[in-house]
């Protein structure tokens, strides 16, 4: 309709002569054209919405994946935080931006063809006139994002230390306020947030220049094109006429307006870019090792576990175990004891593969477990570990967790070996009460409690109990271990305790420190030499 314009403006060459019949033409045209253009604008922004939403829910998905694929080693080594920051800061900034940049596109593209079709056939002059204008607001617009990309970057990458360091206080408040650690939380929250500030501020004013400097650079154009275009009529041009020079102005304005608009949204645009150069990072983490080729299937395992000179290292050089070997045998209790850092969590970790040893082998049943399928070695085993954890549910779906086919029966049963049946059978809705942060809240003791029933209805093959009791009183406890001297009766089992009391009926007790056994036998065994467990029992049993 733009070339219409210059028409109607034609029509109107002096005062009396107005071609009425011909501006009202053109005016129907323009209502019909208005309502094309508000239909179509509403089907594109539905269209870009779509695929811009979709896209990003493609590439959360693919993350999200990649994430359940990651060895543990990176969970340990990456703040949660940072990690969920990824997950929503940086796809949300990914997915507006993606809507705001394809609508731009779409409309763009259709508008820029048509614009320099039209301004070709009006004027090739004015129109070189155009184009030489466009190459200068790329230039322009690729100058100031090359020099604030570095700060989107570093902006995001703070956003994710702000959101680890806020999850971490929040989740421990009672540490935080038992240690009156408030003001000092807050000095370290306002020099981070202060970081961000900075760095946020220079990062939106750098890039927030490209918007005005290519509308400078269009206006120039603008000029160029009326005085170029004034210069040919008063020449006497008989191609170029003040209708024409009125279209071509619309269409300059339509032809670099898409550009324009581009350079206004640069700052979502980068921090788009930023948050996808940290997704891509998530995604480039390397996963776990594949199970090899001849990796066999763990079923119905016998519970033979060897430790053969066995050396690992969390960190290259900085070796935690070394040479270490152990034998057990089809359903021994073997205890694991020893003081803070000696090895005992590494043992537990390298026998469930969520690390590989550095030399040496672990076998179950003769055979390497680096030639296990891992899905089949971790099943094979029922873990209960000091840190609990229930997921925002029914207490029906978090029991049933480890084995989905368990009925209420078996719930129950297991609730009345951990002394939880009675708090559960008086809770109103039963095994559908709601447990999580807007539900039920339940103890730090009763959470473990029911983590303990959870392996049991699991009816794992072996048993793994890391400090599983640390949060019960000392009288359920007694009761529980009868329950776990039951379930373990005839299963491989590795008991991690600083309570020394609780394992006095294992069939061996390794004393580890730095990595090392340096003693091993039973509880009897073990007191009579009056060695490093003796100390251990002193230690802990002294008044």
């Amino acid at each position: 309709m733009t070339y219409y314009i210059g028409i109607s403006v034609d029509q109107m060459t002096q005062e009396g002569q107005v071609d009425f019949t011909a501006i009202k033409h053109i005016l129907t045209l323009f209502i019909g054209v208005l309502i094309i253009t508000v239909l179509s604008q509403w089907i594109l922004q539905r269209l870009s919405n779509r695929l811009a939403y979709r896209s990003v829910a493609v590439l959360r998905k693919d993350a999200f994946t990649h994430l359940n694929k990651l060895p543990l080693r990176y969970y340990d080594q990456t703040a949660h935080g940072d990690i969920v920051s990824r997950f929503t800061n940086d796809m949300d900034n990914i997915s507006s931006a993606s809507a705001a940049v394809f609508n731009q596109v779409f409309s763009g593209v259709t508008i820029v063809v048509i614009a320099l079709v039209f301004m070709l056939y009006l004027s090739p002059m004015l129109t070189l006139v155009v184009l030489i204008s466009t190459p200068i607001i790329f230039l322009v617009s690729w100058l100031v994002a090359r020099a604030s990309q570095q700060d989107f970057i570093s902006q995001q990458r703070i956003i994710g230390q702000v959101s680890g360091f806020i999850t971490e206080m929040i989740g421990n408040q009672k540490t935080v306020k038992a240690f009156q650690r408030e003001l000092i939380n807050q000095s370290e929250f306002e020099t981070m947030n202060q970081e961000l500030y900075v760095k946020g501020q220079k990062a939106q004013f750098s890039s927030a220049l490209t918007n005005p400097l290519s509308r400078f650079v269009d206006h120039l154009a603008y000029l160029a094109v009326g005085c170029v275009g004034g210069l040919l009529v008063l020449n006497g041009s008989t191609t170029v006429t003040i209708g024409i020079i009125s279209s071509f102005t619309i269409y300059a304005s339509q032809f670099t307006k898409p550009f324009i608009e581009i350079s206004g949204i640069t700052v979502q645009i980068q921090t788009a870019f930023a948050g996808l150069r940290r997704t891509q990072e998530l995604l480039n983490q390397p996963i776990e090792q594949a199970d090899s080729v001849d990796a066999s299937v763990l079923s119905h395992p016998r519970g033979e576990i060897e430790f053969r000179d066995v050396s690992f290292g969390y960190n290259p050089g900085q070796t935690l175990i070394s040479d270490f070997s152990l034998k057990v045998a089809p359903g021994q209790m073997i205890a694991i004891v020893g003081q803070t850092g000696a090895g005992k969590s590494t043992l537990i970790n390298l026998l469930m593969r969520f690390y590989d040893v550095d030399k040496g082998a672990i076998l179950v049943d003769g055979i390497d477990i680096r030639h296990i399928t891992r899905d089949s070695l971790r099943q094979s085993f029922g873990m209960v570990l000091q840190d609990t954890w229930l997921f925002g549910s029914s207490l029906r779906e978090n029991l049933r967790y480890g084995r989905q086919s368990a009925t209420d029966e078996d719930i129950y049963k297991a609730l009345k070996a951990v002394y939880m049946y009675d708090f559960v059978k008086r809770l109103p809705d039963k095994l559908e009460t709601q447990i999580g942060a807007q539900a039920l809240k339940i103890s730090e003791g009763q959470r473990q409690l029911l983590t303990i029933a959870r392996t049991m209805i699991s009816e794992p093959s072996m048993l793994i109990l890391d400090e599983a009791t640390s949060a019960v009183d000392t009288l359920t406890e007694q009761k529980i271990q009868q329950a776990f001297m039951s379930m373990m009766t005839g299963h491989t089992s590795f008991i991690i305790a600083h309570r020394l009391s609780t394992i006095k009926n294992a069939d061996k007790i390794l004393v580890l420190n730095q990595g090392q056994i340096v003693e091993i036998g039973s509880h009897d065994e073990l007191m009579k030499k009056q060695g490093y467990y003796f100390k251990l029992q002193q230690a802990q049993f002294a008044q």
